[in-house]
């Protein structure tokens, strides 16, 4: 028997944080999406054993200030992305710019010189990544996704969800329920 899973990633991160904070006993709030304030001194040996229990799960804690402005930025976009309702219609760089507390253009520079890539790109890959859990569950058609996504028509989806994956939406919808069928015969 094979389930598919809808999940909410900030869900389980938030989750997993909660668990192994209170497992090594110690007093926090999680202040924002990646952002947790822990209200007492730490041992060294249990800061260590926190980055490793973490680490099992995928997560590090940032250190460095650029760092921590890159893991803002990203947050703020994923949050952005993966929110309840439709993307907001304001312009995104002015999203960021508010969200951030610095202006798009030095938000814009940072990003690009740590991560080699573009704000832009990023959010792209983000929204196709989501796109592709939307058709994935096959709740909402391609054009409710699209408006979801906040792409202007449907034919921009599509492009960009080609341009990203190498595959259109209906390839990349058609080979999700060839593999399902073939997990059901099996």
């Amino acid at each position: 028997m094979k389930l598919y899973i809808k999940y909410d990633i900030n869900v389980i991160c938030k989750k997993i944080l909660q668990e192994q904070l209170d497992k090594l006993d110690l007093s926090y709030a999680l202040v924002a999406f990646g952002e947790v304030e822990i209200k007492e001194a730490v041992a060294g040996e249990t800061l260590k054993e926190l980055y490793s229990n973490l680490s099992e799960y995928g997560i590090e804690i940032v250190e460095s200030s650029k760092s921590i402005l890159i893991q803002k930025i990203k947050d703020a976009i994923i949050e952005m992305v993966y929110m309840e309702e439709k993307l907001p219609t304001s312009k995104i760089s002015a999203y960021l710019a508010d969200k951030l507390g610095y202006s798009y253009g030095y938000i814009s520079n940072i990003f690009a010189d740590v991560t080699y890539t573009s704000i832009e790109n990023f959010i792209i890959l983000q929204r196709i990544e989501f796109a592709k859990q939307l058709i994935t569950i096959d709740e909402l058609s391609f054009t409710e996704i699209a408006h979801r996504l906040n792409y202007s028509s449907l034919a921009h989806f599509c492009t960009q969800f080609k341009n990203t994956t190498g595959l259109t939406p209906s390839v990349f919808k058609r080979i999700i329920i060839q593999r399902r069928s073939l997990v059901k015969n099996i």
